[in-house]
């Protein structure tokens, strides 16, 4: 499996994907278990949609 998620991508997903599991926690929401999807493709740095769709974000070097 060849990353396609860059390290600015996975910012960005870690900080909604924790935002998202807050809110839900806060507001008592399963709406809030969404989170995860991002902070799991954050954290294997592969995003499924990206392969459909044929998009990468990361640099040449990064991926293996």
């Amino acid at each position: 499996m060849k990353k396609n998620v860059g390290s600015a991508d996975i910012f960005i997903r870690t900080t909604l994907g924790l935002l998202a599991f807050l809110i839900g926690y806060y507001y008592h929401s399963w709406w809030g278990l969404l989170g995860f999807i991002p902070l799991l493709t954050a954290w294997i740095g592969f995003c499924p949609l990206y392969r459909i769709f044929g998009i990468s974000t990361c640099r040449r070097s990064q991926k293996n």
